[in-house]
């Protein structure tokens, strides 16, 4: 009966584990930054290369949002932060 209850506990974690992994980094679109703001922003803060950027960029002004970037929770918090802090709207979702 211990050994299930070890079991269980271990599949929680190995849960959690896959579903911190599973994020993507959403920026939307605003009517107040130009593209090459966003390009920019991209560039420095998500490692993108420029054309990767330009790419998200013209799919956020089109379709209103693009997956920036996935990757675990922790990967992604500081961009997630530093994107708001240039006032671009992003989340992180699962």
């Amino acid at each position: 009966m211990k050994e299930d209850h070890k079991y269980k506990e271990q599949e929680e974690q190995d849960v959690e584990l896959l579903d911190d992994s599973g994020c993507n980094l959403i920026v939307h679109n605003d009517d107040y930054h130009t593209f090459d703001y966003v390009i920019k922003s991209l560039v420095d803060i998500c490692r993108h290369t420029y054309e990767q950027a330009e790419q998200c960029t013209i799919t956020i002004h089109y379709t209103g949002k693009c997956i920036v970037k996935t990757g675990g929770y922790e990967e992604l918090l500081p961009m997630h932060t530093a994107l708001l802090n240039k006032q671009l709207t992003s989340e992180i979702i699962q």
